[in-house]
């Protein structure tokens, strides 16, 4: 069974950092492309980084450019997203997303970011 299973998530000031991971199991991870999504108050779900299998190409959402970075492990079938920098716009759940090589989809429940003062 596949389990796409976020953390790091937490509270923290505007300017400070937080590293999410993203551990997935029941899939080839090398074979799956990974991507972050969030969804803040009110908002739609938006694409926030997405890395390729080998992680060699990796893309990012306009307001997250220079601030965020995604990487991922295969050795440990894990995906990171570094958070530097952040804003209270910054504030909602950030889901992991996998995709394999045939196009199943499998998501995470979530993890919370909260940037406040």
């Amino acid at each position: 069974q596949v389990q796409v299973v976020e953390s790091g998530g937490g509270v923290v000031q505007p300017g400070g950092s937080l590293r999410l991971s993203c551990a997935v199991s029941g899939i080839t991870f090398s074979s799956t492309a990974m991507s972050w999504y969030r969804q803040g108050p009110g908002k739609e779900r938006e694409l926030v980084a997405t890395i390729t299998r080998a992680g060699g190409i990796t893309n990012y959402e306009d307001s997250v450019k220079g601030r965020f970075t995604i990487s991922r492990d295969n050795a440990k079938n894990t995906v990171y997203l570094q958070m530097n920098s952040l804003k209270p716009e910054d504030t909602a759940m950030y889901y992991c997303k996998a995709r394999t090589y045939v196009g199943y989809i499998y998501w995470g429940q979530g993890t919370q970011v909260t940037v406040s003062s």
